[in-house]
């Protein structure tokens, strides 16, 4: 059982993009939900089952989702569901012509966290399910508490997370193990006395059956967040702003940036899921920036943009050796300066660029998929159960 837990402004997107979606079946909903391929979707479960094994995904902030999981199971409901389905009519009436970084104020307060009653549905699930592993990706969200009384319905009980820092004081030892893709992250679980294993991001092939063929219809694309991490991302990227008119931003947070910045002439809006997939693909260039965190290569943006077939200018990392070939399947800078050179030099010369790409693409559909790390997680749930 993969436990998850969605940003609020998607769920807003999700429910106002789909009519009468709340009413439809659980497993309607899921499938709704996964096709949109945004952030890991069905990935981890559906690459499960290709080795062989039961695995599901529960979206645990999704209360129309587990709401109607609980009426279909007969759960007996504590609190009317009402909130949410007047917050959903009042942006469904605007979502056809409204960005979507306007419709969060109107899903915020009921999709943000877990209370009372989002917890007496996933308790519910899990008895019913009694899963041999629970692999919990919301270790920000779901308590450790309620895991901890869960324990009994389960065998093994597994917390992944990245590289944003846990609560120090928080309490984690209800997990036997712990998994993450950043080295200094898996150190810190091991610290705390944790069993804890490297293990790294991934690229979904089948994204490339989404995707629709054409030219490339941007020179410079980049899709990321503008928050207190991206200090150093946000300056880098004014710079390049300033210095392309071919330059295109998608992303959370540019509200946060003084009028002044040159990304605002830049930026586009928002983009999730295949929407976010697409535009790499149609990109001659994809930048990528880890921001202000550790020395390590780590997220998602290296995998996706070189998965779709599409050049990885990204900043240099003292592990990126170990997963692609700067200069030959991607490109990494030190500075804004040298990814500003690196950037013209790459426009300037669509041979070398498009064998860089081809061979960063042939990379990660050899070595970087998600079926790849799924193999890795069985070995390591192997060792531990």
């Amino acid at each position: 059982m993969i436990l998850h837990t969605d940003y609020p402004d998607f769920l807003g997107w999700l429910y106002a993009q789909h009519p009468e979606l709340e009413r439809q079946p659980y497993k309607e909903q899921l499938r709704a939900r996964n096709e949109t391929l945004f952030g890991v979707a069905d990935f981890y479960s559906s690459n499960l089952r290709i080795l062989g094994h039961e695995a599901f995904d529960i979206y645990a902030n999704n209360e129309f989702m587990q709401e109607t999981w609980a009426s279909e199971h007969k759960v007996q409901a504590k609190r009317p569901l009402s909130t949410s389905k007047g917050a959903l009519q009042r942006a469904r009436g605007v979502a056809s012509r409204t960005p979507l970084r306007h419709l969060k104020p109107l899903f915020r307060p009921v999709l943000l966290s877990l209370q009372a009653r989002f917890y007496d549905i996933l308790a519910a699930q899990i008895r019913h399910l009694e899963p041999d592993v629970i692999l919990n990706q919301a270790m920000h969200v779901i308590d450790c508490s309620f895991l901890r009384e869960m324990k009994s319905s389960s065998r093994l009980l597994v917390g992944q997370n990245a590289a944003t820092p846990l609560p120090g004081s928080a309490d984690l030892r209800c997990y036997d193990l712990a998994i993450s893709s950043f080295p200094p992250t898996v150190e810190w679980f091991r610290a705390k006395g944790i069993p804890a294993e490297l293990h790294p991001l991934a690229f979904e092939p089948k994204v490339l059956d989404s995707l629709q063929s054409g030219g490339k219809a941007f020179d410079i694309a980049f899709i990321g967040a503008f928050h207190k991490l991206h200090t150093s991302r946000v300056a880098m990227l004014e710079t390049l702003s300033s210095r392309f008119d071919g330059m295109r931003i998608w992303g959370p947070g540019v509200e946060s940036l003084p009028s002044s910045s040159p990304i605002r002439k830049r930026y586009v809006g928002q983009a999730w899921g295949k929407e976010m997939y697409q535009i790499l693909h149609d990109s001659k260039i994809a930048i990528n920036h880890h921001g202000d965190v550790g020395p390590y290569a780590n997220n998602l943006r290296m995998y996706e943009a070189t998965g779709v077939g599409t050049l990885l200018v990204t900043d240099w990392k003292m592990n990126l050796h170990g997963l692609f070939e700067p200069g030959k399947e991607i490109v990494a800078y030190r500075n804004p300066e040298e990814c500003a050179q690196l950037i013209e030099y790459y426009l300037r010369n669509d041979r070398e660029r498009e064998d860089t790409a081809r061979a960063g693409q042939r990379r990660t559909l050899g070595e970087h998929t998600f079926l790849h790390r799924m193999q890795q997680l069985v070995e390591i749930v192997a060792k531990h159960l």
